[in-house]
């Protein structure tokens, strides 16, 4: 059963990554705004997309961000 488990986290580890590549590229330029970000993911069309990737980011400890006069930009720790 334990073998089984990590087989499936690795598993899901890969398709995170995957799926999150465009945004992880784009910050590891630079640090970006989410309006930002969506300009410079051409393969992500649609905003609501963004925040849920920034928020799987944010979870799984890759995601940092801060605030500067009143724009939330976000990096790769």
């Amino acid at each position: 059963m334990y073998l089984c488990s990590v087989k499936q986290k690795t598993m899901n580890t890969q398709e995170l990554l995957i799926k999150h590549q465009p945004v992880i590229n784009e910050l590891k330029k630079e640090h970006l705004t989410s309006f930002e970000i969506l300009k410079k993911t051409k393969n992500i069309s649609l905003i609501l997309v963004i925040y849920n990737i920034l928020d799987e980011l944010n979870a799984i400890g890759v995601l940092k961000s801060y605030v500067k006069q009143d724009t939330k930009y976000y990096y790769i720790a």
